[in-house]
């Protein structure tokens, strides 16, 4: 089988294995419990592990929070930052984001907006007759330009008194793009404005600097990178008393600050730690890696009549394709199930199984959704790969 779907999830690292494997067998205490061997040793292995999260993304241990995942990362910040913004804080209610964002973040605004209540069935309302409630806030989607960027400029012709929170993704996780998030920080900052980064697809791929970025907050997941599913991280940037109030997400006990309540997955959290650790060993490495990978790939799609990368420019993570299939009769998901046997890459978004891709939608290619196919490229892909996915595609 050859892998070339990395942008939806990549194997556990061998090391990431072996490092959670005690803490699934001899290790197994609560690492809220106090004073025996197992409990502290379990709380010492979480604060390791934050530690080596923290140093990725250039940040302070303290201002990492573990969660399920990128997407509950997402909920958490941007709904616990409105929430007490308009009942505890100044009373602005307002997000700003693009129509081309992950889901997580799509569906959380439209939430806040009114719009859904769902996410299997957005267009349903429990209240007959009325499509859209009032939850007291309001959303902001900003269109994107043909490569599903978000100008700085654009996001500061967007801000009104009542905008509280600016939330964009950093590397688009369908066609790779990668936004100017430095810019927009700035103008956050100059505006008093907090920002939200959803860095899912950038972290361990590239160096990501909270401070370079000027990020308030920021979501990833430890399986974009090596690491165990179902475990990902909040970064809330703290300040001279620490981080800033912001609404739980999870009430009950007083884990994780009291930010999450529930009890921490230990060989989880370790195994986002060790990733995160050989990541930013590795970063060098695999940078060269994934250069050289792209430009072998890039290399053979040119040989193949018919093809078109929807994002050419430079602006495009390493790694990334969104190829456009330039043929009537060409349709991905037949040619992806008659290729499931040999060869895994995808349509788009993981998270839109089965639907038609909204990023596509957003750039302006709705009538060619059903031509386009992703392709992203790993730490262990090799040119044999490419060579044989080239074959099939041929």
């Amino acid at each position: 089988m050859i892998y070339l779907d990395h942008a939806a999830t990549t194997p556990v690292d061998p090391e990431v294995a072996d490092a959670m494997m005690p803490y699934l067998r001899e290790e197994y205490g609560n690492p809220s419990g106090k004073y025996y061997c197992q409990a502290t040793h379990a709380k010492d292995a979480v604060e390791q592990a934050r530690a080596h999260v923290a140093d990725l993304i250039g940040a302070k241990p303290e201002e990492i929070i573990f969660t399920a995942g990128a997407t509950e990362s997402t909920n958490f910040i941007i709904k616990g930052y409105l929430d007490y913004q308009k009942y505890y804080g100044d009373g602005r209610n307002q997000v700003i984001t693009s129509n081309a964002e992950h889901k997580a973040t799509l569906h959380v605004c439209h939430f806040l907006n009114g719009d859904i209540y769902s996410n299997s069935d957005p267009s349903t309302s429990l209240f007959s007759g009325n499509s859209k409630v009032d939850r007291g806030f309001s959303a902001l989607f900003l269109p994107v330009d043909q490569y599903a960027a978000v100008s700085p400029e654009q996001v500061e012709h967007a801000f009104t008194p009542q905008t509280a929170l600016v939330s964009l993704i950093y590397v688009n996780n369908e066609v790779g793009t990668i936004n100017n998030v430095c810019a927009v920080g700035r103008m956050c900052r100059e505006h008093d404005v907090r920002f939200h980064v959803d860095a899912t697809q950038a972290v361990g791929k590239i160096p990501v600097s909270t401070d370079d970025i000027s990020c308030d907050f920021m979501s990833f997941s430890a399986h974009k990178l090596y690491g165990p599913k179902g475990i990902g991280c909040a970064y809330l940037r703290s300040d001279g008393y620490g981080i800033p109030p912001i609404t739980a997400l999870l009430h009950g006990g007083e884990q994780e600050y009291g930010f999450r309540a529930g009890t921490l997955a230990v060989h989880n959290i370790v195994g986002f730690g060790k990733a995160a650790e050989i990541a930013k060993r590795r970063m060098t490495e695999d940078q060269q890696h994934a250069e050289d990978m792209d430009a072998y790939f890039l290399q053979g799609l040119s040989s193949i009549s018919d093809l078109k990368l929807i994002n050419p420019t430079e602006s495009r993570m390493k790694g990334i394709f969104s190829i456009l299939v330039e043929r009537e009769n060409f349709n991905n998901e037949r040619f992806i199930r008659r290729i499931s046997d040999e060869a895994a890459i995808s349509t788009g978004s993981a998270c839109s199984a089965g639907e038609p891709s909204h990023v596509i939608e957003a750039i302006g290619q709705r009538e060619h959704v059903h031509r386009i196919l992703r392709v992203s490229l790993g730490r262990s892909t090799t040119r044999g790969d490419i060579d044989a996915f080239l074959n099939l595609l041929k």
